[in-house]
């Protein structure tokens, strides 16, 4: 079994679940007390939250950079970064290291690309939304079609996310707008929605809408077990 590096606290709720789904995976895999060998450095979030709205990319690059460096020194054999925003650095990441990043776009698309999805929405926050590094990685590499919602939906999304799930705080109200934007999306032709927030998942369940639903936090822990296991 290869040793699985976790980039988390991005945020921290989200990183439990990544935890919890490795280890449950790791179980199912091979049974008995098997657990998941895990090396993790889990950051302050709140430092990377006011870098990002000061758009200091670079300083949050160098931080995490730093964190990714004690993870693959603590011996991990591949990178899980815990969260879709900072994908946006994954490249700069996975150049300061000897060991590959699983990048979540990609364990993404593969699942899409799986299930015959051809055009997809994409909910996360505003800088994954309306910057390319997420959407346009899964354009060029796997010809996915990815829509996001209107100027005034991704604020609605975006706020949420870190005035409330972040926090840990579930509100049914804001479920409700959530299934609203899908519901829209899925109007204009999305045949599925990718929930590309780690934290999205707490609030928004497959049994909440028709529409299919990928949750890149399950869907990236469950691609991190088959590497550990190949």
């Amino acid at each position: 079994m290869k040793t699985i590096g976790m980039l988390g606290g991005m945020s921290w709720e989200s990183t439990s679940s990544y935890y919890q789904l490795i280890n449950e995976g790791v179980k199912a895999a091979l049974g008995g007390l098997h657990s998941a060998s895990i090396v993790m450095v889990s950051v302050d979030f709140h430092r990377l939250e006011q870098l990002m709205q000061r758009d200091d990319w670079d300083a949050i690059t160098g931080y995490l950079c730093e964190a990714a460096g004690r993870i693959e020194t603590a011996g991990a054999d591949f990178l899980v970064i815990c969260t879709n925003t900072i994908h946006k650095v994954a490249p700069q990441i996975e150049s300061s290291l000897s060991i590959p990043v699983l990048h979540i776009a990609d364990a993404t698309a593969t699942a899409l690309v799986a299930a015959g999805i051809e055009r997809v929405g994409l909910l996360g926050t505003r800088f994954t939304m309306a910057h390319d590094f997420y959407k346009g990685r899964i354009t060029r590499r796997h010809g996915i079609d990815v829509m996001v919602p209107d100027g005034t939906s991704q604020a609605i999304v975006d706020a949420i996310i870190f005035k409330e799930l972040c926090l840990g705080h579930i509100n049914p109200e804001s479920r409700r707008h959530y299934l609203d934007i899908i519901h829209q999306l899925h109007g204009q032709g999305a045949q599925a929605i990718i929930l590309g927030c780690t934290e999205i998942g707490l609030l928004i369940r497959p049994d909440d809408t028709r529409v299919p639903l990928y949750d890149t936090t399950r869907i990236h822990a469950a691609a991190a077990v088959e590497m550990a296991l190949r």
